[in-house]
């Protein structure tokens, strides 16, 4: 199994748009978009997938809103995610 790449309370970044696989209530599976890539969050737990005990899983809450409140926890895969802060042009 790989090191844990995120610990809990990490600041991190969507490193791509996290979409909805249809494991996430709440979420219209049609639409799709939880994060788009470059939404900063929080890592609030860390684990493995339960049917490949080798896939690390981070539940990360991101930002949502103009207030910046966090929004519901979401599973997230180590390549979903980084710690490097998008460029704004």
């Amino acid at each position: 199994m790989n090191p844990i790449q995120y610990e809990i309370g990490d600041m991190v970044y969507a490193a791509e748009d996290i979409l909805n696989d249809g494991g996430m209530p709440g979420i219209d599976e049609e639409e799709g978009l939880i994060a788009p890539a470059g939404m900063r969050g929080v890592v609030i737990q860390q684990g493995v997938a339960e049917m490949d005990k080798t896939q690390e899983i981070y539940l990360v809450q991101f930002e949502n809103g103009p207030d910046g409140g966090l929004g519901l926890p979401v599973g997230c895969l180590p390549e979903e995610l980084t710690q490097v802060e998008p460029v704004v042009a």
